[in-house]
């Protein structure tokens, strides 16, 4: 059998057979071809390769492709316009890197080819049986930015790579670059026993793992004998047991465990650390005034603006109150301590000043009789006046069980709640509304405020009168609360020292290369 061009009719295989049906609808299809067909200006091509998204190409094989062959007799036998508006020349288009074909498409069938490709198959024709789901290859695509910015090469479609070590570590959101380097730091105070166990996260932060706080008055009695009486050892002994314990049941990478004024003052302050060292296995080391001022710096300089010039930061303790002046140029030092010019230690605190003065029934000529003999040591504080050229250049910044309680009262919380004290300004008209009504509660009503509670009651206005001496020789606008002292600073010494923040930039950049 001949076909319309006068070759010879090539026989079908079976699956061609198939895709063309019977003789009545090749009848059906001839008779189309008088012009009378939409598709004749447009002749489709988009048959299914087998491969989702993919298009067939027509191949060489003319007897095997009947779409193809049904192109070549729309060709030789459609509408004369058509045929005479294919330029000459247009019979065999060659494809670069295949042979030449002689199908008679016009450019214009060409263009719409492509422009169309991917779409809908044959009307009224079936497309070609699909691959199993397992054989399936994606279609091809422009490679996808990976999360990190690396250089590594796209996945090659349709061929599925193992993921890696590197990449299951990325895909998971909880997963730290340093899951086991735990850092914990102990403060034993005159009044206070606190540990910190955290974990470094971005930079000049960390996540708190576990922390324990109990007040010991380590310091009691302590102004009057100079010794550390029996009942506040075992108290603090007790405090520390609990505190070894919570270290022994994590791997800990660094520590340091450091004790204060009580134990810098107390006569039997070296028995006592050896006390502790015998019962609960924890060597504690005395700091010096310096280094506790530095720490309290350090623990809270991220609560420092940029934009600040000047600030004096203040640690009132249950033994001594450290003051620190700093002072901010145009270039700022990573570690905050570095631009303290003038610090002092006041030999007293609200443990001390309360046993002296009495902390129960605080008149207010008691209370400024305590402001009194406080502005008295600072008066031989020899610091230069700090200028102040903006409402933004200066303000304090208190860390203390005093400041704390202040700003409580002043939320009126319900109980007390670090996230909404920590970082919270107060203006100088709030801290002397607050220190006013204080001073007007009796010893039962302060115990009963939640933010105070009975151990608490009468050491608050203690501190209320050195936080008063304070902002009398510095006055400012505003104060900001640090719920924070030496235990961050020491975590943020430590992290430094290790540079663990350092390691996590370099990993960073290493992502992003």
């Amino acid at each position: 059998m001949k076909d319309p061009e006068g070759g010879v009719k090539p026989q079908l295989d079976g699956a061609s057979a198939a895709g063309r049906g019977d003789g009545k609808k090749s009848r059906r299809r001839k008779g189309k071809r008088g012009g009378h067909s939409r598709n004749a200006a447009h002749p489709a091509q988009h048959v299914s390769s087998g491969e989702l998204g993919e298009t067939a190409r027509p191949t060489d094989n003319v007897a095997g492709n009947p779409a193809r062959k049904r192109k070549r007799r729309r060709g030789a036998g459609g509408p004369p316009d058509v045929a005479s508006k294919r330029p000459q020349g247009e019979d065999k288009i060659v494809a670069a890197g295949q042979p030449a074909r002689n199908d008679g498409e016009s450019s214009p069938s060409r263009r719409n080819r492509r422009k169309h490709r991917g779409k809908r198959g044959l009307q009224g024709r079936p497309l070609a049986q699909q691959k199993p789901a397992a054989q399936v290859q994606p279609q091809q695509s422009a490679p996808v930015a990976r999360s990190g910015g690396d250089n590594r090469p796209a996945e090659t479609p349709g061929r599925t790579q193992r993921p890696t070590e590197r990449d299951q570590q990325r895909s998971t959101p909880a997963q730290h670059p340093w899951p086991d380097e735990l850092y914990a730091a102990l403060d034993l105070g005159t009044n206070n026993c606190r540990l910190l166990i955290a974990q470094p996260t971005r930079p000049g932060q960390f996540r708190v793992v576990d922390a324990f706080s109990r007040i010991v008055r380590l310091g009691e009695g302590l102004a009057a004998s100079g010794r550390l009486s029996d009942d506040a050892m075992d108290r603090a002994v007790e405090a520390l047991r609990v505190c070894a314990s919570k270290l022994k049941n994590r791997e800990i990478r660094r520590m340091r465990l450091i004790a204060t004024e009580a134990c810098r003052q107390a006569s039997n302050g070296a028995e006592f650390l050896e006390r502790v060292i015998t019962e609960t296995g924890l060597e504690l080391e005395i700091i010096d005034r310096e280094t506790e001022a530095r720490l309290a710096v350090s623990g809270c300089s991220s609560l420092v603006g940029r934009e600040t010039r000047s600030v004096v930061l203040f640690d009132i303790g249950g033994g001594s109150s450290e003051i620190a002046v700093i002072r901010i140029g145009d270039s700022r030092f990573n570690r905050l301590a570095n631009h303290i010019t003038h610090w002092t230690s006041l030999p007293v605190g609200v443990v001390t000043l309360s046993e002296r003065h009495g902390g129960r029934d605080v008149t207010p000529d008691v209370f400024e009789g305590m402001v009194v003999e406080v502005a008295g040591m600072l008066s031989s504080f020899d610091c230069p006046a700090i200028d102040i050229g903006h409402a933004d250049d200066f303000h304090l910044i208190g860390t203390s069980g005093t400041v704390t309680t202040l700003a409580g009262v002043h939320l009126d919380l319900p109980r007390y709640d670090r996230r909404k004290v920590d970082g919270i300004w107060l203006s100088d008209d709030e801290v002397s509304a607050m220190q006013a009504k204080l001073l007007s509660w009796d010893f039962e009503s302060r115990a009963a405020n939640p933010c105070i509670g009975p151990d608490r009651a009468d050491l608050v206005l203690a501190g209320c009168a050195i936080l008063e001496a304070i902002r009398r020789r510095w006055p400012s606008p505003r104060m900001r609360v640090a719920d924070r002292g030496l235990r961050e600073g020491l975590l943020t010494d430590m992290m430094a020292d290790d540079g663990v923040w350092r390691r996590h930039r370099n990993r960073r950049g290493q992502r992003g290369k």
